[in-house]
């Protein structure tokens, strides 16, 4: 068949039902085909590709690699052609999927009470929410925007700084009346120090020491993967945290988490920027929207 008699857009259309709906029958039904013209379709790009994009059993549909990589690029282009249809038909109305990765602390205290707002105001646009800490690539995990902590490394990555934020180390009133009050750094050897699981860009406490700052390690017998894991231990008393001003801020004026060794914190903040792929051309409009939306709606303090 010739190359400008395929309708590319419509297989994808196809494939990416298949592979969302978990088989060829229940994606006959989304599409108003048959299970049988799915199939064929199927088949008729694998052959045109060249490659095998599903392993078929009798009891499930497995993506191979390739099909993997097919159905990611797929949904990514088809968002964009829905996108450019939508802005041609409705001066720019953004619509459209939004897959956004971020730390599950930016996620609990600034992203979901602000999304309500977002959505209202965009109601062509749907969201796919993914929670880590880690750091992701951007284009393998098919992520639009990327809300980060910490200093950006040079890259192909496009940033816009969303503030910074403060840190400060808290313990439950319950840890403190059990372990103490610390009040120097030599104190903190007697405390289980909570930390990360993975290894970060300062990996251990920034602390005031007598000849300059210090970086004193964790030492506590949990680590957990997330911020927002370490500030669950550290309200139910497993340890000492230190954390991001903004996540325990409502902790702190309730009572349930006391700030200590306030006069050793150096000062050190921790900045947060929306990332996104720098790939040249125009962003899509929904990606525009979400950024513009946290520039103004998603800000640290």
């Amino acid at each position: 068949m010739a190359r400008s008699e395929v309708n590319r857009s419509g297989e994808m259309e196809v494939f990416v039902q298949v592979v969302e709906q978990g088989g060829f029958s229940a994606a006959a039904r989304v599409c108003l085909m048959t299970p049988s013209a799915v199939s064929k379709l199927v088949s008729r790009l694998e052959t045109r590709l060249g490659v095998r994009l599903v392993n078929r059993s009798t009891r499930a549909l497995q993506l191979t690699p390739e099909g993997c990589a097919f159905y990611e690029r797929s949904t990514g282009i088809l968002a964009d052609i829905e996108d450019a249809e939508r802005s041609a038909r409705a001066g720019e109305e953004p619509v459209g999927r939004i897959r956004i990765n971020t730390s599950a602390s930016y996620a609990a205290h600034i992203l979901t009470p602000v999304l309500p707002m977002f959505l209202e105001l965009h109601p062509g646009i749907t969201l796919d929410l993914v929670q880590t800490d880690r750091v992701v690539d951007l284009l393998t995990e098919r992520t639009d925007v990327a809300v980060r902590a910490g200093p950006m490394k040079s890259s192909s990555l496009v940033a816009r700084k969303l503030g910074e934020t403060a840190m400060v180390i808290v313990g439950s009133p319950a840890y403190l009346e059990r372990f103490g009050t610390p009040v120097s750094v030599e104190d903190l050897d007697k405390h289980s120090r909570l930390g990360f699981g993975y290894v970060r860009t300062v990996d251990g406490w920034p602390l005031k020491g007598k000849s300059g700052t210090i970086v004193l390690p964790v030492s506590g017998r949990v680590k957990a993967s997330d911020g927002e894991a370490l500030r669950r231990l550290a309200l139910t008393g497993n340890g000492l945290a230190r954390l991001a001003a903004f996540t325990v801020r409502n902790d702190i004026a309730t009572g349930r988490l006391i700030p200590v060794l306030n006069h050793l914190n150096p000062g050190d903040r921790e900045a947060f920027h929306a990332i996104h792929l720098g790939q040249g051309g125009p962003l899509p409009s929904r990606v525009r929207a979400l950024l513009d939306f946290l520039a103004d709606h998603g800000r640290v303090s």
